[in-house]
């Protein structure tokens, strides 16, 4: 009986092929770090990219020269090849090979962190030193994130507004598990821990969007714990600081009803709306709710037909949420949604 031909060109090419597929599946519409927009991330992504390459570098060296070895000593050929077990040479030579890869990647990565984390002029914060630095104070929840402006007295949720080409200093805390802050394209990973403030920074060096994402397992709905980042230009920053230091706008008809279904019910428990009653601090704060794109950890959309179907039954909609099905009815829920999308 003839044996099966277990290594061929086609077969190794199909392989790769496969694990590639699904290597790139995983990414796809993915936040990533090979797109850096701010001084953080361009230093992130030059190292990331240089060890990549001394990965693939040794990657291709081993497995060439295993697949030689399978080919050129196979049964069909000269069988065994000669032992070198006890030839100091080699044995020398392939754990020096290693050691010195390994300290190329450890000088190389210090050299990137003390850039990232300590620059020439810093703050005790570990941030460049910048007499217009924002101040930003992010919290995370299961699961949503809470951004704190103390010098704008602002705080919103699940998505953050910072001005372009200017520090922001960050001070990181967690009420309840450990998180992590990662938004791939502007900062690297830094750990939310409860019960301590850590610190991070980055200065985004173009406008647009980019999407952050907690990268510690955190509990049930980990992976829908989102947020966006809004980087504007300074005028466009000034105008959205304004908008949400304004007081909320005097409600009337349906609006009107839900705002008093609001402050005489359930909602005034968990969530702020500036101005009034209203001042739970379990919940976002929704102020200015109708100003942001998304809600929920930055999970769905915000519109009116998805603020229905969660006031309906939130953790249908997100399984492990903190907020309870209340049982609404149709009519309360229609006038709530009235009043939520009129906070702008």
């Amino acid at each position: 009986m003839s044996r099966k031909k277990i290594f061929s060109p086609q077969k190794i090419l199909l392989t790769i092929g496969l694990l590639s597929g699904l290597g790139l599946a995983g990414c796809a519409g993915s936040p990533t770090w090979f797109e850096p927009a701010s001084s953080n991330a361009a230093l992130i992504t030059h190292l990331g990219t240089i060890i990549f390459g001394i990965a693939i570098a040794v990657f291709v060296i081993v497995e060439s020269l295993l697949i030689f070895s399978v080919v050129r000593f196979s049964r069909k050929r000269d069988g065994e090849p000669a032992q070198i077990e006890g030839n100091t040479r080699f044995e020398i030579a392939w754990t020096a090979a290693p050691a010195l890869i390994l300290v190329v990647v450890f000088f190389l990565s210090l050299q990137t962190l003390t850039r990232v984390a300590y620059s020439p002029a810093t703050d005790p914060a570990g941030a460049p030193a910048s007499a217009n630095a924002l101040h930003v104070r992010v919290v995370g929840h299961q699961w949503w994130w809470e951004f704190d402006y103390p010098d704008q007295n602002i705080v919103t949720a699940n998505e953050l507004h910072v001005p372009v080409n200017t520090v922001v200093n960050f001070d990181l805390e967690s009420v309840d598990v450990i998180h992590s802050f990662w938004v791939p394209q502007l900062a690297g990973k830094t750990d939310v821990i409860p019960g301590h403030v850590n610190h991070a920074w980055f200065q985004a060096s173009q406008t647009g969007t980019f999407h952050g994402q907690c990268a510690e397992f955190c509990g049930t709905e980990h992976a829908l714990m989102r947020f966006d980042v809004v980087v504007q230009t300074s005028d466009q920053f000034q105008a959205w600081v304004t908008q949400q230091q304004a007081p909320v706008a005097t409600m009337t008809g349906a609006a009107a009803q839900g705002e008093q279904l609001f402050l005489n019910g359930a909602c005034i428990a968990c969530h702020t709306i500036n101005g009034t009653k209203a001042q739970g601090k379990v919940g976002p704060n929704l102020t200015h709710l109708a100003s942001r794109s998304l809600f929920a950890g930055a999970s769905f959309d915000n519109n009116a037909a998805n603020l229905k179907r969660w006031l309906s039954d939130p953790p249908a909609m997100k399984p492990g949420t903190q907020m309870p099905n209340l049982h609404l009815s149709q009519s309360d829920i229609d006038a709530l949604v009235a009043f939520l999308t009129s906070l702008k």
